[in-house]
């Protein structure tokens, strides 16, 4: 703050010094003075009256400058310093201009800020809880809109005590339920721990004991705060109490007495000296009528006048069925309490207990049922009106989210449409530049990729026929000589049957290799047929076969999958000694894909390079656009992966 306040005195003090000859305006050095005192105003550690002059010359120095945005802050310090000095009038007047001036900017931010302030105004100074509620609401609203959660919580909150405080606390648990929601973990941690207390005191009027007894102890177990704590402790030890639970109640509030942080807190100190005498004589325990007046003493001492009403019950109570005359005195001295500090809700809670001593006071009587018929009414207007802001409200935002919807809309569609004329005509102009040229880049390229095709396929087909012509020379011709020399030289007839049944599986293989491939209905059980074939010596394993549209394949593909399968388990029984085979099908809307796998003994790169049969492959695969990915490693196994397009 001090290095900011010397560079607005040095700005300050250039604009005058340079006032001639350095082209410095009237405007430069009316905002320089402007923020310099603005500065000077948020200084915390200058005196308020001190504070007060710098900005209203803050003020001064931004005439028919509203639209500048230190003229929103600057009013907003201005109310800052009004409550502070308690001006309430003054606080009002600017607190109106400075709402109207941010709702024509749509300074959403200062808004938040602004409705908040007067909330605290309205709730803790005028204390005025409807029109703090309102001002909270609002504020709520705001910080939605700037997408401050945190903040959004806090409001909340602050809304679910103003509800409980005057007995809604139904409104007040659905109201502090929805603050949880928005309240940071990290950073609100004061504020949820106390919401969790708020939350068990709403249960516990409503007479929900466990979930009461639930949130207090999650509000001990959250906070960071010593003090805090012991206040909740203290909660929760009432609860008990009204729970009709007042041994667990004696055992907390005693381990709470042994806390040195107590000591520091009078108000609380008392407050549990009180309550503990209290569960104690509920308990029918042994107590003197000083462990109830010592607390008192105290809380007169500090002024607690809320203290001193629970102290006059507990009195009131304790005096009830052994000295009626000391117990009126303490009821009365309650009743006279609650008038001056305008709490109804006690002297009535007096006048039930006076007319249990003096039950044909008809003054009494009337009394009680007049604060009864008065309090009923008066509850039922707040929870009314609490009600009432909220549904408002809901109505107002669906209003806005609405309105903002269909303006967003229609700002839309006369954006497409905008765009959509231009588009058209961009699009005319582009289809007339280049459809020609597209046209034959088309043609061309699809003459290319046909005779390409047509290229791998006639290469394919060449180096299997010439595969299989070694094939039939070297060894079907080879074991055709050995069996007409076995037959001249008069060897044994079985044997060269032996040889002749070994030429016809042969021949059968070779005839299936070049014979077409049946792409009907049949296809699935010709190619696992085929498969069976290559697995003699090995554990053939199919998975994904029933999930595939085999129908949906065209003709093409089945037989160049045929195929290439075909060649895959001839390499593996030619060369990789494997014992188990796993072939698996997989079908997507765009792929059909097939993943060969076996355990043999592998080959590097450079050998599966050089093999003929898997380059073929390669080849049959590229024919119709589908891609073939070998992966294999000397004594690892091989690995193929096919990829068609559906």
């Amino acid at each position: 703050m001090n290095r900011v306040l010397i560079l607005a005195c040095i700005s300050l003090f250039i604009s005058c010094t340079t006032d001639h000859g350095k082209n410095t305006s009237n405007t430069e050095v009316a905002n320089d003075s402007a923020l310099f005192y603005y500065i000077s105003a948020k200084a915390k550690n200058n005196p308020l009256k001190k504070r007060y002059t710098a900005i209203n010359k803050s003020l001064g120095f931004q005439k028919e400058r509203e639209k500048d945005t230190l003229y929103t802050l600057t009013l907003y310090q201005k109310n800052l310093i009004h409550l502070s000095l308690k001006e309430f009038d003054s606080l009002q007047v600017y607190s109106d201009l400075l709402i109207d001036h941010a709702l024509k900017t749509n300074d959403d931010a200062i808004l938040s800020r602004q409705y908040y302030l007067m909330g605290y105004y309205y709730d803790y100074i005028a204390q005025k809880p409807q029109k703090a509620f309102y001002e909270y609401n609002n504020a709520k609203n705001y910080k939605k809109r700037i997408n401050d959660s945190s903040w959004v919580g806090k409001n909340l909150y602050n809304m679910a005590i103003i509800q409980k405080t005057h007995n809604d606390f139904f409104g007040s648990k659905e109201t502090i339920t929805e603050a949880l929601q928005y309240l940071n973990e990290n950073k609100d941690t004061k504020y949820i721990s106390s919401s969790y207390d708020v939350l068990a005191t709403d249960h516990r009027k409503l007479l929900n004991h466990e979930e009461a007894i639930k949130y207090h102890l999650k509000a001990i177990s959250s906070t960071q705060s010593d003090k805090d704590r012991l206040i909740y402790q203290n909660n929760l030890a009432a609860t008990y109490i009204d729970f009709n639970k007042p041994k667990e109640a004696i055992g907390l509030l005693n381990e709470i007495l042994n806390v040195p942080e107590l000591q520091k807190n009078k108000t609380e100190y008392a407050r549990v000296l009180d309550n503990l005498a209290y569960a104690r004589w509920l308990a029918k325990e042994e107590v003197t009528a000083e462990a109830f007046t010592h607390p008192l003493g105290i809380r007169k001492k500090n002024k607690d006048h809320r203290g001193q009403l629970a102290s006059y019950t507990h009195l009131g109570e304790y005096y009830l069925p052994i000295d009626r005359q000391k117990a009126s005195l303490y009821f009365d001295s309650l009743i006279q309490l609650s008038k001056t500090m305008n709490i109804p809700r006690a002297e009535q809670d007096a006048l039930k207990h006076l007319i249990q001593l003096q039950p044909d006071n008809v003054n009494f009587r009337d009394r009680y049922v007049f604060l009864q018929d008065s309090l009923y009414e008066q509850e039922l207007k707040v929870k009314t009106q609490f009600a009432k802001y909220k549904y408002d409200d809901t109505l107002k935002q669906e209003s806005i989210l609405r309105l903002e919807k269909e303006n967003a809309e229609r700002a839309l569609e006369v954006a497409e449409e905008r765009n959509k004329k231009i588009m058209s005509y961009a699009g005319l102009i582009f289809v007339l530049l280049s459809s020609t040229f597209i046209g034959y880049f088309l043609i061309q390229r699809g003459r290319r990729i046909q005779q390409k095709n047509k290229i791998a396929v006639l290469q394919a087909t060449y180096e299997t026929e010439a595969a299989l012509s070694r094939k039939l020379h070297d060894d079907f011709g080879g074991k055709l000589n050995h069996a007409m020399l076995l037959l001249q030289n008069g060897s044994d007839p079985d044997k060269v049957l032996d040889i002749v049944e070994v030429l016809y599986n042969q021949s059968r293989n070779f005839s299936r290799k070049i014979n077409d491939v049946d792409t009907g209905p049949l296809f699935k059980e010709s190619l696992f047929g085929m498969l069976g074939t290559y697995c003699k010596n090995a554990q053939l394993i199919v998975t994904g076969s029933k999930e595939i549209n085999w129908d949906q394949i065209s003709a093409l593909t089945k037989k160049t999958l045929y195929k290439v399968l075909q060649e895959l388990m001839t390499n593996m029984q030619k060369h990789s000694s494997a014992t188990m085979v796993s072939i698996d099908f997989e079908q997507t809307k765009k792929i059909f894909r097939v993943e060969y796998m076996d355990n043999g003994v592998g080959a590097s790169k450079e050998a599966i390079q050089n093999k003929n049969g898997l380059w073929n492959t390669e080849k049959r695969i590229d024919a119709i656009n589908g891609s073939i990915n070998f992966e294999s490693e000397k004594g690892d196994g091989f690995k193929a992966l096919i990829e068609i397009p559906n």
